[in-house]
């Protein structure tokens, strides 16, 4: 099933997790909205500077630290994605409970893990 996802922290850096998620997603046919201080493309996708308005994402996955999530807060929980995945180095238990509070799933995981077990 195809899973829209955004990744937030997105890099054209090939080192980086956040590009090595878009690209995996992208081969298991996800469809990518790809987040970042820095535009580019990875893959087939281009790295964006601001949220998308009016859609529906089932997944965001997140590449920053919780320092750096605090002023994306307010679109992460404006957006009501199906759940939030806090890879690792981005666990944050206070936007752990801003979403469960707003009736999102949250879940400390590794997107790349569990996209290559079956479990995303």
């Amino acid at each position: 099933m195809n899973k829209l996802t955004l990744v937030l922290g997105a890099s054209t850096k090939e080192d980086r997790y956040s590009n090595k998620a878009i690209k995996l997603l992208r081969k298991h046919l996800h469809d990518v909205i790809a987040i970042g201080r820095d535009t580019g493309r990875v893959a087939d996708i281009d790295i964006q500077s601001e949220f998308p308005e009016s859609v529906k994402i089932d997944t965001l996955t997140l590449y920053v630290n919780p320092a750096v999530q605090k002023q994306y807060y307010e679109r992460i929980l404006k957006c009501k994605p199906s759940r939030i995945i806090f890879n690792p180095g981005s666990e944050n238990l206070e936007l752990e409970r801003l979403a469960e509070n707003a009736g999102i799933k949250t879940e400390e995981a590794c997107t790349l893990v569990l996209l290559n077990t079956g479990q995303y």
